[in-house]
């Protein structure tokens, strides 16, 4: 047995998935929103049985690793190894040969596990950290316990002179953002301070957030651990790993602006809370909370830091089609101070929030004068870049004609302001560094594949149903499994679905085509499945013609006279093609 077949087996898919998507019982399978796409009728189905995933709405599936891979932005060798930590098999063993460039990851995760514990030990044998965390910040000692909470001896090097004995090298502990160098000696990266361990979503210690214990002019109140193969700050959500369960129950995640603030209020039992570092809220972090829910309450500090990244997040949100909430604390300046003058105040401002949009709308009115001129000039100014950002039409057609109405002008003069104050955006953001997109296909080609997927879903579950490939041919297919799998069909149309699922090429790829047989096509009439495939069969020769159509057209800008009577040719015949093979197809039906 492989690696991979060792971690499959020691794994059930839906708890791998689950971790990402929230799963409901469908009959022998699992059913959920899909977390590729914006939907409220769940299309994403998870099959135990079959061990593969299948969205319909995106047309994606795969296995574990392959969800893992989307979910997470991975290679596949990533994946098997994040898998494996959570299915407690050791890569090693099947490994044929260390690394022999790049960081080793389990190596630097093993060096920060060793100094979570080392910092655990020096809290417990210093008196002033256990009273600050105790009795200062009043933590009990579960919260502590479940938090891994330590502290750093205030010495130079005491950390690393403790994991160089159990044989980690400075390079390693450099890596893992352990210790920093002055000149050529190494020190300690933190010192004095109360050490917060950063995990990622499966509790293992990718770095730190250290606090001073003491007042000092030596560094700032609170550091990170820099950016390493591990820890990246504008991708980490802290608490997530204790708080993902309770996401999903809950269905909400509340965002605050500290860590200390998402422990206070973990043990206050909202246990939903999670922050980013600092106000740094990106478009990552969302992304991450999306797999868990679309409601995001936020409570960032009423300071001006707190106020312009709550701002920001609106525009994001709105893109992601996140619901976006804003939660105002009253008694308190932040989650922490609001629990410690009673718990109750915070679970009670985490119910009355309000959307994002209302809510800058109803602070900019707090700070301008309505009623002047100048008033409603800098409410607009501050109001309209955030509307602009608006993903949804008509979400920013009814605060258009709120603000009109609120102060008292004109429709088509609050539009022409809002175009004018879009191009002033659009214009600045030429001269912007473009962002990098995760690359999706446009509609047409998913609809197109899936065609292809539906249509041989047909033919493997019905064998009678063979014939309607016959007018196809394998390249007609747009990807390569389902090439593959039709070129099989048409050679061997007698092939079986057992003698199918033993090609490991294709193995996978025919359990999606029957799950997704079995979401879409079991139970009707024989009539309905050939009006179906004859359906799919005319779409997908359709297709395959608007594909080569638009090849000849490139071809043809650049084509000699005779090259030119060639591809002319090539398509009169692609054009005979489709009316003969739809004549046919729709023929079938009269």
């Amino acid at each position: 047995m492989d690696a991979v077949e060792e971690v499959k087996s020691r794994l059930s898919i839906e708890d791998v998935i689950g971790e990402y998507v929230q799963l409901k019982r469908a009959g022998h399978n699992f059913r959920g929103l899909s977390p590729f796409n914006s939907e409220k009728t769940p299309s994403f189905m998870v099959s135990p049985e079959k061990q593969i995933w299948h969205d319909f709405s995106s047309n994606k599936g795969g296995n574990m690793f392959s969800f893992i891979m989307e979910m997470e932005g991975v290679d596949f060798k990533d994946a098997l190894e994040l898998l494996a930590k959570k299915a407690g098999v050791d890569l090693d063993n099947y490994r044929r040969s260390a690394r022999t460039s790049g960081p080793n990851k389990q190596r630097l995760l093993d060096a920060l596990e060793a100094a979570t514990k080392f910092y655990q030990v020096q809290l417990k044998a210093n008196n002033q950290a256990l009273d600050y965390v105790l009795k200062q910040r009043r933590l009990t000692k579960q919260t502590v316990l479940a938090w891994q909470l330590g502290y750093s001896p205030n010495t130079g090097s005491a950390l690393g002179r403790y994991l160089s004995k159990l044989g980690f090298s400075d390079p390693e502990l450099r890596q893992a953002g352990l210790i920093t160098y002055r000149g050529r000696q190494s020190f300690d990266m933190f010192r004095g301070r109360i050490m917060i361990p950063l995990m990622d979503p499966q509790g293992l210690v990718i770095g730190f957030t250290a606090r001073l214990l003491e007042a000092s002019d030596l560094g700032p109140k609170y550091i990170n651990t820099p950016q390493t193969p591990l820890y990246d700050k504008s991708r980490h959500v802290f608490g997530l790993h204790l708080a993902k369960n309770a996401i999903r129950e809950q269905k909400f995640a509340v965002i605050a602006e500290g860590n200390l603030d998402v422990i206070s209020s973990h043990q206050a039992g909202v246990l939903q809370t999670v922050a980013t570092a600092g106000t740094a809220l990106t478009e990552a972090h969302l992304k991450t909370l999306t797999r868990f829910t679309s409601d995001i309450r936020l409570c960032f500090d009423g300071d001006k830091a707190g106020i312009a990244a709550t701002e920001r997040a609106i525009g994001i949100a709105s893109k992601l089609h996140v619901s976006l909430n804003i939660i105002d604390i009253k008694g308190g300046k932040d989650p922490d101070e609001l629990i410690k003058t009673n718990p109750e105040l915070w679970t009670k401002a985490i119910s009355q929030y309000s959307y994002a949009v209302d809510w800058l709308i109803e602070r900019q009115q707090s700070l301008n004068d309505l009623s002047t001129a100048e008033g409603k000039r800098l409410f607009t100014d501050a109001i309209l870049p955030t509307i602009n950002n608006l993903d949804d039409a008509v979400e920013q057609d009814h605060y258009l004609n709120q603000i009109a109405s609120k102060i008292g002008i004109s429709r088509l003069a609050l539009a022409e302001k809002s175009t004018k104050t879009k191009r002033f955006s659009e214009s600045i953001s030429v001269y912007k560094k473009p962002k990098v997109q995760l690359q999706t296909l446009p509609a047409e080609q998913v609809e197109a594949a899936k065609s292809e997927d539906h249509l041989l879903a047909l033919v493997l579950l019905n064998l009678n149903f063979r014939d309607y490939l016959k007018p196809l041919s394998a390249d007609m297919f747009s990807r390569e499994e389902s090439r593959q799998l039709a070129d099989l069909l048409l050679k061997q149309p007698t092939l079986t679905m057992e003698q199918l699922n033993g090609l490991d090429f294709l193995s996978d790829y025919v359990k999606i085509e029957a799950l997704q047989y079995e979401e879409l096509y079991q139970g009707l009439e024989l009539s309905e499945l050939k009006y179906e495939a004859v359906r799919l069969q005319a779409r997908l020769i359709e297709y395959y013609v608007k594909r080569q159509k638009q090849n000849i057209t490139l071809k043809l800008k650049s084509a000699d006279e005779q090259t030119t009577d060639a591809l002319l040719k090539q398509a009169s015949q692609l054009d005979k093609l489709l009316r003969v093979n739809l004549g046919e197809v729709y023929g079938e039906q009269d």
